[in-house]
């Protein structure tokens, strides 16, 4: 019988996960029975997680039309970004001060994955390792309710992820902005830290407006 209510209790995280990943499109219809089928999961289960979704601001559940994923605009994801450098700046300073022998472990075992990837030119996977440092560095600050927003932001805007990892450059460049923030971290100073993270995010900034203006562009010049 536990193994039969496993699916159930798993709803949740496989659709979001589905959705992050980009198995489901923006805008695309999500049809509770199909999306039981590809999860494994009842259709109560699936009904409920998508109740939950659409909480989080991933999913939208319509009056008598059923629910689809939910389109983050262009300027939405700019928005995004500009309370990321906030809160993850609050969160890098009190990491600074909270941050204990196996936080830095792991951040600096991370650091040298990403170096790695930059020298083999691996852009997508240098950044899954990008959300795993910061990932590790909201742990590190123990602030929940940060963590819960940043959750939420993080996955409405991951579409726009893979782009700016592709901005020629952006890779070494964002190396050198966790590097520094990965020395702030460790050197117990929660000024820099903060500073650094914000310069960080400034970048990422201006390299999604890149991304944008990128495909805003291509999609002009495809034939009509």
């Amino acid at each position: 019988m536990s193994s039969a209510r496993k699916p159930r209790a798993d709803a949740y995280h496989a659709l979001r996960e589905a959705i992050v990943e980009g198995r489901f499109q923006p805008n695309e219809r999500l049809v509770e029975a199909s999306v039981a089928a590809q999860t494994g999961a009842g259709r109560t289960a699936v009904r409920a997680a998508l109740v939950r979704l659409d909480q989080e601001g991933l999913v939208v559940l319509e009056r008598n039309r059923g629910a689809r994923v939910r389109l983050v605009s262009d300027r939405e994801a700019l928005e995004i970004e500009e309370i990321r450098a906030t809160l993850e700046g609050l969160l890098a300073r009190r990491a600074a001060t909270r941050a204990n022998g196996r936080d830095l472990h792991d951040l600096h075992e991370v650091i040298v994955e990403m170096r790695a990837r930059v020298a083999a030119g691996d852009a997508i996977g240098y950044s899954e390792l990008n959300a795993r440092f910061h990932q590790r560095i909201w742990a590190a600050a123990d602030h929940p309710t940060a963590n819960r927003l940043l959750g939420g932001l993080k996955s409405q805007a991951i579409r726009f992820q893979y782009q700016t990892a592709l901005r020629p450059g952006r890779a070494e460049r964002s190396l050198h902005e966790h590097e520094r923030i990965f020395e702030a971290l460790k050197a117990r100073d929660g000024d820099e830290a903060e500073n650094a993270m914000r310069y960080h995010l400034a970048e990422v900034l201006d390299t999604l407006r890149w991304a944008i203006d990128s495909h805003q562009r291509a999609v002009r010049w495809l034939p009509g």
